[in-house]
């Protein structure tokens, strides 16, 4: 009995993700040839390995599976770095958005460090602003920074750019002329924050600031116990708050635009890791 590479990483993708659909993506295959590769491996260990209910999930023996794909698979991931790969050494100092951390870049970062285990990954979150100082200082190799508009850092690489959204939870039902909008927003300096404040004082709206905090966690856990809204990407709204679509009370947001900040380099581990995180962001 062999195993393959990439029926393995089918199979740990599909058990990650319980959709064979979101493990397509995860390996760059069709759902197809995804669900035909998992159905090879069953009939290779002559065992079933997933439970096809309402809902996917593994069966004892997918569990024990998994466990072993995992490992053969990081061996081997490890056995092509070294052989491929032997200048990938050394360190990369990333800055970025703790909201992007957790909504985008938590599984980037995990995939990128164990392709290239040799390569030491000091990440830290910040805000845009701080984040644009400190790359200056160069206590950076490179950033992911939010803009008004790409101008902003010239001598960025647009990755996207995602159109902004008013956000709150289910029970807000409408605004009163009078009483100031209820924003939970991070402290300053924030390009959203500056977004929303922006927006509404050129309606003449009145504000409050109820809630702030740096955690993009904080936030949507304030969103949710109905405290007031926020701004957020229209692809970082999480699915139990819903968008307010732009009305008299509350306009609409430019687009935000997310860009990538490098210094010139000729250090092999930080250019792989720009082009590794640029493959992976771009829509």
């Amino acid at each position: 009995m062999l195993f393959d590479a990439l029926t393995l990483e089918c199979f740990i993708a599909v058990a990650d993700t319980a959709s064979f659909t979101s493990a397509a993506g995860k390996v760059a295959r069709t759902q197809s040839a995804v669900s035909q590769q998992i159905s090879k491996l069953e009939s290779l260990v002559g065992k079933p390995l997933f439970l096809r209910g309402r809902h996917l999930s593994l069966t004892s023996e997918g569990e024990i599976l998994l466990t072993y794909a995992k490992k053969i698979v990081q061996l081997n991931r490890d056995a092509m770095d070294r052989f491929k790969h032997p200048e990938l050494q050394g360190e990369v100092r990333f800055g970025l958005p703790e909201d992007f951390a957790s909504v985008f870049l938590s599984d980037v970062l995990t995939e990128y460090a164990s392709l290239h285990p040799r390569i030491m990954l000091n990440v830290e979150c910040d805000l845009t602003l701080n984040l644009f100082a400190r790359f200056k200082k160069k206590e950076f190799d490179l950033v992911l920074v939010k803009m008004n508009k790409p101008e902003d850092f010239p001598n960025g690489m647009e990755v996207w750019s995602e159109a902004l959204e008013w956000v709150g939870n289910s029970n807000i039902t409408r605004f009163e002329d009078d009483d100031p909008v209820q924003l939970v927003l991070s402290p300053q300096p924030c390009v959203y924050r500056a977004r929303a404040i922006h927006s509404l004082e050129k309606l003449n709206k009145k504000w409050r600031i109820v809630f702030s905090s740096h955690s993009y966690a904080g936030t949507i856990a304030a969103v949710k116990a109905g405290m007031g809204i926020t701004v957020l990407p229209r692809n970082m709204v999480p699915d139990e708050l819903k968008i307010i679509r732009a009305n008299k009370y509350l306009p609409k947001l430019d687009d935000t635009h997310i860009s990538l900040l490098k210094h010139n380099s000729t250090n092999y581990a930080v250019n792989s890791f720009e082009e590794f995180v640029v493959e992976r962001l771009k829509p």
